[in-house]
């Protein structure tokens, strides 16, 4: 059997993730830079984005879905004026308008577009059409219809008014909002046109801005030696914003084999939950993975 390159690291790295690299360019580098047999990252970043982009080092990828559903906070930039077949600035001019709204004309905008919306995502996305990437069809001069989706804005504020061209936004999301459609939206409900000229991700599920590490930090001083595994977080880390559920020894030792325990048995440790019924399952310190209540039961979803 042929060996796996790389060590065998789990945990989580949250890297500030600099402007012009693409996320997928920022798993290579951990990748090399740690010798790290797998990393995954919690959520992409457009390559003009900076700010939080969470890696997650093998048993790690485990819990990539439970961050990317998570709440999610952004800082963009509004240039007024232009459209960009990329609704940011790293696309081509599409339209141009001299309105500039006002403030209030901005701040009456934001509630149409805050709460369980529907959005029209960029041409420029990694969405699939006839099994097509939507921004490799509108690199070859086909952009594609796409349909308006679901999506959950939480907050949407107008936090700075920098001159008449530019405005600043604070949006806290859901997964699967794009910052570049709400940006091209709120200049068109007002009559104007407009794209990003600069986003920051300050925050993913439980990883925030004090998490984060320059990727420039990650290099040891000896080149040939790999990063220190001591920058990783535990995997658990990625879980803190799920209700704990305490077990003990015997209770995990069977729920880890996949069975499932009776609600019963354990009156007086259930947390509080969402509509979905998923709690973090404890061992003592130690996590032991993802559970759901239902039926009157906990069942075992994913096992770390």
């Amino acid at each position: 059997m042929r060996r796996k390159r790389g060590r065998p690291l789990d945990g989580w790295l949250i890297v500030d993730k600099p402007s012009g690299m693409t996320s997928t360019q920022v798993v290579g580098y951990a990748r090399r830079v740690f010798d790290a047999q797998k990393v995954g990252h919690g959520g992409t970043l457009d390559p003009l984005a900076t700010g939080l982009l969470p890696l997650a080092f093998g048993t790690a990828t485990k819990t990539v879905p439970y961050v990317m559903d998570g709440t999610k906070i952004y800082r963009f930039t509004l240039r007024l004026g232009e459209s960009r077949d990329s609704d940011d600035a790293d696309g081509a001019v599409t339209g141009q308008s001299d309105v500039r709204p006002t403030d209030a004309q901005l701040r009456a905008a934001l509630p149409a577009l805050t709460g369980n919306i529907m959005q029209v995502p960029p041409v420029f996305s990694a969405l699939k059409v006839a099994g097509e990437r939507a921004y490799d069809m509108a690199r070859d001069g086909r952009p594609p219809e796409l349909p308006p989706r679901p999506a959950r804005v939480d907050r949407f504020e107008l936090v700075e008014r920098l001159d008449a061209d530019t405005a600043v936004f604070e949006v806290e999301s859901g997964k699967g909002v794009y910052m570049r459609a709400l940006a091209r939206d709120v200049a068109l409900a007002c009559g104007a046109l407009g794209h990003i000229i600069a986003l920051r991700r300050l925050r993913v599920g439980p990883f925030t801005e004090s998490d984060a590490i320059m990727l420039d930090k990650l290099a040891p001083n000896d080149d040939k030696a790999p990063a220190s595994p001591d920058l990783l977080c535990p995997v658990g880390t990625a879980l803190a914003d799920i209700p704990a559920l305490a077990l003990t020894e015997e209770e995990a030792t069977s729920l880890c084999h996949g069975r499932p325990l009776g609600l019963v048995g354990l009156m007086g440790r259930i947390p509080q939950t969402d509509a979905s019924g998923t709690v973090r399952v404890m061992e003592g310190e130690r996590v032991l993975g993802i559970g759901r209540l239902e039926d009157g039961w906990l069942r075992p979803v994913r096992i770390l």
